[in-house]
């Protein structure tokens, strides 16, 4: 079964050796096992909540994106958007905070810090609180469920958020489920191999301590950065202890096993601080110097990166789009063209058949869609420059022919003359799937008849 995990990164900064190895390395590493079905996206909606810094904002946004692809991460194999690009993610945030339970984001670490905070300081409890920073979770809540996350992986500090996206979540299949699982319930991922590296001066690597080591830099910077690593008093030929070394830390995260034991060896014997600052940077220039020409390559041309983001929002949306129609339809924002039923109405038995509905996209484009008796949505066609286009495919679906239907992981494609027609919603689970394939089948079957 394809498992579904979906990684995002704030865009408020320049990414450092330490946003490498303990979160870009390890996730890019994951997209590339068997079964994976990755999502990787840049947080800039939740980068506002930060920064009020548009160029700091921008530039996070470019070097972050390059960092990824430069890193290995491949936009062919994966889905790796902007959040900004897609709307259906905002859309379904409010759509999720009119779920929310209040006393569930009252309980939420951010806001309750920012509240100890104002508290201890004498000064009103919401004190420079922004509804950006109360709701957090929810947004949070809606990258993960818009596409129906299985795993996520996170520090231990956000495991709160996966679990708060869990409560949104079911809360909203309650209410509007009606027997069918909207959404599925993700799973926080705690990378437990993965330490968290030491700054220069041994604490947490990060730039509010402004202690980081850089990631994509020039060697000579990365080298500077190195030889500025705090060590003990001992001396050349005298015994160092690794365990207590951040250096030795930083070196065991990027070496094998067999380098690591070497160099450990090498400490116990008495190699000096300066060698041993050589024999790390050199460890990282080598593992990392391929990589670093091909960040610069990418900083250099931000219109290629735009082309690539762009793709992966398109891909993205495809996803998106569909399901959000799903939700406004469960919800009751539905077209006058369906049945309007008032509120505690029983619905007459009288029989009803499935329909293609036809529209015009934003974009000018024709589409049509075909809804199951009860007006739930069996799939949704491709864009075509023109009605008479539309309506010959929906005609053609209507022969009589056998269906081509081709399953794509949780989802399904429909396909007519060896061309993609149309494509049905992305589901929770296989077994999900295959009864809206059947649905689907039995929905044309008058029309083949």
């Amino acid at each position: 079964m394809t498992t579904r995990i979906l990684t995002g990164i704030t865009t408020t900064g320049t990414p450092h050796l330490g946003n490498y190895a303990g979160a870009i390395r390890p996730a890019i590493l994951a997209s590339q096992q068997p079964g994976a079905d990755s999502f990787y996206f840049l947080a800039d909606y939740h980068a506002l909540i930060k920064c009020d810094d548009p160029l700091r904002i921008q530039r996070s946004r470019l070097e972050i994106a390059a960092t990824w692809l430069a890193g290995g991460l491949d936009p062919e194999r994966v889905t790796f958007y902007r959040q900004s690009d897609i709307p259906e993610i905002p859309e379904l945030t409010w759509l999720l905070t009119c779920v929310a339970a209040k006393g569930l984001l009252n309980r939420a670490h951010a806001y309750k810090a920012s509240v100890d905070k104002n508290l201890e300081n004498g000064e009103d409890p919401d004190a420079g609180v922004t509804m950006g920073l109360y709701s957090y979770p929810v947004l949070m809540a809606a990258d993960i469920l818009m596409f129906n996350a299985h795993k996520v992986p996170v520090g231990r500090d956000q495991i709160q958020h996966v679990e708060m996206a869990r409560d949104i979540g079911q809360r909203f299949n309650h209410l509007f489920g009606q027997g069918r699982e909207f959404f599925v319930m993700p799973e926080a991922v705690i990378e437990e191999s993965v330490a968290t590296l030491p700054g220069l001066d041994g604490r947490k690597m990060s730039k509010s301590y402004d202690n980081t080591i850089p990631l994509f830099s020039s060697a000579k910077d990365m080298k500077d950065a190195i030889s500025r690593i705090v060590t003990d008093s001992r001396a050349p030929g005298e015994a160092k202890d690794p365990d207590t070394s951040h250096l030795f830390t930083l070196f065991q995260a990027f070496s094998t096993q067999e380098q690591s034991t070497l160099f450990r060896d090498e400490l116990l014997q008495g190699l000096g601080w300066g060698e041993a600052k050589q024999r790390l940077f050199q460890l990282l220039d080598g593992q990392l110097g391929e990589a670093r020409e091909r960040y610069h390559q990418l900083i250099a041309r931000p219109a290629d990166l735009e082309d690539i983001l762009l793709v992966g929002a398109q891909k993205a949306r495809k996803i998106a789009s569909p399901f959000l129609e799903q939700l406004r339809e469960a919800i009751g924002l539905r077209s006058f063209r369906t049945n309007v039923q008032a509120a505690g109405e029983v619905k007459k038995k009288a029989a009803k058949t499935a329909r293609f509905v036809s529209f015009r996209d934003e974009d000018g484009s024709f589409r049509f869609r075909l809804l199951a008796a009860d007006g739930e949505q069996l799939m949704l066609s491709r864009s075509f420059a023109d009605g008479k286009s539309a309506g010959a495919v929906s005609k053609g679906l209507q022969q009589g022919d056998e269906l081509d239907i081709r399953v794509e992981g949780l989802g399904f494609s429909l396909w007519l003359d060896g061309e993609n027609v149309a494509n049905g919603p992305r589901f929770a689970h296989d077994e999900a799937r295959d009864a809206a394939i059947q649905s689907l089948r039995a929905a044309l079957r008058p029309q083949q008849d």
